[in-house]
């Protein structure tokens, strides 16, 4: 599984202060960091990538499907058109599809809730961790609990747009 996170400026419901593993509001990311997508396109590059309809939608037109890579979108609309992706109806079966491609990684890479569904499938989780609180934030990464090692922290860098951000890769324990 594949993400990019910050952390929200916005309450989580009293004393636990900010909520962390912001992914998207308002149907976008709300940073742009361009050492990401980088990093994104390189990690995946040649292996089929597991998405939900909105994080489909969330795609400019002209990147829609991701090149190089086989596409798959889970909706529950069966009959929903997504040219040029495989479109199925549950998590389990984007896996069962994409695995007929015999490849070594498969990438699950959003929304929130692909996530939550693909946690348990998962045996390695990267994530880029931005250094950014977001208000208004409305979709958040699952949280990554005690079944995570982190294997390898990353090194802190500087963005060209100034956003602080490190890749953290962890391993099911």
């Amino acid at each position: 599984m594949i993400w990019a996170e910050a952390r929200s400026a916005d309450q989580d419901g009293g004393a636990i202060g900010p909520r962390t593993g912001v992914i998207g509001s308002q149907g976008k990311m709300p940073w742009y960091l361009p050492e990401d997508l980088a990093f994104f396109r390189k990690q995946t590059q040649g292996f089929p990538v597991i998405m939900g309809r909105r994080t489909w939608e969330s795609l400019e037109a002209r990147f829609r499907p991701l090149p190089g890579r086989v596409n798959i979108v889970v909706t529950r609309d069966l009959d929903y058109e997504a040219p040029g992706a495989t479109v199925v109806g549950s998590v389990e079966d984007a896996i069962e599809a994409a695995g007929r491609f015999n490849q070594e990684r498969i990438w699950i890479m959003g929304g929130g809730q692909v996530y939550r569904a693909a946690m348990p499938f998962a045996d390695d989780l990267v994530v880029t961790k931005i250094d950014h609180e977001y208000s208004n934030a409305d979709t958040f990464a699952p949280e990554i609990g005690d079944e995570w090692i982190l294997d390898d922290p990353g090194t802190y860098s500087v963005s060209k747009t100034n956003l602080g951000y490190r890749f953290e890769r962890y391993l099911r324990a």
